[in-house]
């Protein structure tokens, strides 16, 4: 447990627990403390902590090089063992101006101007070194006991592209060196599984300068992204989900009345058709309230579930874009449920049950989370209580745990955001369900009630994937590539040992495709040792070793496991029952 005395901008000092964004913030005024005593002049932007560490943004001449990293560093520990006290006082907003002016800080200047006139503006001070905050901080610059500086990236003043690149520099802290020391081993680790070297290096994917941000996938990625989707087809079939396509483009009238236009249309590609305004979809939600309206619903049909894997494009900002996790298209294994009133805890409660059984097949751990009304919203209080309540219900009936994230939810609605934990401990946000009164109003959809009039249906909105391509990210890095039997573009390399042996390797590969399994046969004139270290690199489940006696027998085949080693010999048929139940169960 974390244990910290906290210096708050009223002057205040509370002991504080299990907060490590205190003494990350407290890291960043250190790390600017030694940026401007190693090279004056530089300006400040900003500085806060953030999940994993903290950064700061700098205006410097050159920018920053990675040794001097190495340099700041080291100025930061002198500043550290210096013990500097850290003070906090307040300025009436004009003086604040002036002083920041004074300093030459033109961004601290700018953020100051934005507050109201009669704002009280706080400000730290360690040593020589004073900067503009809200704080808290720890008390003493010891606090900040473990660190390291991690890399350098460029960011745009307040992250918008029409303003100057700045230099932002990365760090993390700890209240331990043991603690920094795991949590560097683990970046060490992600940067072993990275899904763009992985992905490149196994022939899934690549990303290329002639569409940044939308990836291509490569036969073996193919065979990836197919099998996930044949997965997500059976348990929907199974689930009486009824599959549809809906339109990549639709004209502009459908999203201003959907009200994605007036949401986000900064995110929306658009182009012209017949002089008209056309966009490339977004969201399927849209397209799939269309489908629903082709004809009459009674209530003896509902709840009527479809389910669309569908390709949409978002503008992303170029510096956002990261391998598959950030893209401009994805496939979104999107799924619409028109219900009653009184259906709805039933069936969030059996979406419910869908996600979970999709993250525990990929062996995740999840945290929920019940995203609230954000600020930026359509629709009555009144529809808004009753659909957070709905989710609130459902949650309690099924046994999650979740937390309230306040004012994170969709603009029509509240949701239920799964955050799944790989096998690293890090957490990713996937799955989603979304409660929606506001959507069937603006289309006036209806089904036929009991008493034979017109109702206003109402609608989940939800994802288990999230996005497909997103998804085959985080399964790359949580398996670091070793994917299972069942999921693996290549379950089996046929290895000769010798020409001897090319003719039977050739009837065994043939049996094996036979038997539908994904196989490489691999005749080529080379050493075994070297076939077998490049199926170990390729991390194919398993390989089949066959030399003379395997070729004289004709029944008998030497396996060895990508993950367990020598297996001996097994006959074909066995082996081949093996890998088919692995792959059937999904093992």
């Amino acid at each position: 447990m974390i244990q910290m005395k906290a210096l708050y901008s009223d002057g205040t000092v509370n002991e504080v627990e299990d907060d490590l964004s205190i003494l990350r913030h407290t890291a960043s005024h250190v790390l600017a403390q030694a940026v401007q005593r190693l090279y004056p002049g530089t300006k400040l932007a900003i500085g806060p902590a953030i999940d994993d560490g903290f950064y700061y943004d700098f205006d410097k001449e050159g920018g920053f090089s990675p040794d001097d990293l190495e340099k700041i560093e080291a100025e930061m520990k002198k500043i550290i063992k210096e013990n500097l006290k850290l003070e906090t006082y307040t300025l009436p907003r004009d003086e604040a101006i002036e002083f920041l002016k004074s300093k030459g800080e033109i961004y601290k200047v700018e953020l100051v101007e934005a507050l109201p006139e009669d704002a009280s503006i706080s400000f730290y001070k360690q040593g020589e070194f004073v900067d503009l905050c809200a704080g808290p901080h720890v008390m003493y610059t010891k606090g900040v006991k473990a660190f390291k500086l991690l890399s350098i990236a460029g960011a745009y003043w307040r992250g918008d592209e029409k303003n100057k690149m700045l230099s932002r520099i990365y760090g993390t802290a700890f209240d331990s060196k043991e603690k920094l020391e795991a949590h560097l081993n683990m970046l060490e680790e992600a940067k072993k599984r990275d899904h763009r070297r992985l992905g490149k290096e196994l022939g899934l994917f690549a990303l290329m300068e002639e569409g940044p941000g939308f990836p291509f996938f490569l036969p073996k990625g193919m065979v990836l992204k197919n099998t996930l989707i044949d997965y997500w087809r059976e348990l929907h079939q199974r689930e009486d989900y009824k599959e549809i396509s809906t339109p990549m483009i639709m004209n502009q009238a459908l999203w201003l009345q959907s009200g994605h236009w007036d949401h986000y249309k900064d995110n929306m590609y658009t182009t012209m058709i017949d002089d008209e305004v056309y966009c490339v979809k977004p969201m399927n939600c849209p397209g799939s309230i269309l489908t629903y309206k082709v004809d009459t619903h009674s209530y003896k049909e509902l709840p009527i579930r479809v389910g669309e894997l569908g390709l949409v494009h978002r503008h992303e900002r170029s510096g956002t874009l990261h391998g598959l996790m950030r893209v401009r298209c994805f496939t979104q294994d999107d799924a619409h449920i028109f219900m009653s009133p009184d259906q709805i805890t039933d069936e969030i409660k059996g979406v419910v049950r869908l996600i979970d059984e999709v993250y525990s097949k990929f062996g995740f751990k999840y945290h929920v989370e019940l995203s609230t009304r954000p600020e930026d919203s359509m629709g009555s209080d009144e529809d808004w209580e009753r659909a957070t309540e709905g989710l609130r219900v459902a949650l309690q009936e099924s046994g999650l745990e979740y937390v309230v994230n306040e004012g994170d939810g969709a603009f029509y609605g509240p949701k239920i955001d799964f955050h799944l934990e790989d096998s690293l401990g890090r957490t990713w946000q996937c799955g989603t369900i979304q409660l929606d009164f506001q959507m069937p109003q603006r289309f006036d959809i209806s089904y036929i009630g009991t008493d034979g009039d017109k109702h206003r249906p109402i609608m989940i909105h939800r994802v288990i994937f999230g996005s497909v391509e997103r998804f085959i990210g985080i399964l790359i890095e949580h398996f670091a590539g070793r994917f299972p039997t069942w999921l693996a573009p290549v379950q089996v390399k046929v290895l000769s040992v010798s020409e001897k042996s090319f003719e039977y390797a050739s009837q065994v590969a043939a049996a094996l495709k036979s038997a539908g399994i994904r196989m490489e046969l691999d005749n080529r004139d080379e050493k075994i040792g070297y076939k077998i270290r490049e199926a170990q690199l390729e991390k194919v489940p398993y390989m089949l070793v066959l030399g003379e006696k395997e070729s004289e027998d004709g029944t008998i085949v030497t396996v060895r496991s990508r993950d367990k080693g020598d297996l001996g010999a097994l006959k074909l048929d066995e082996f081949i029952s093996q890998v088919r139940k692995e792959t059937d169960e999904r093992l």
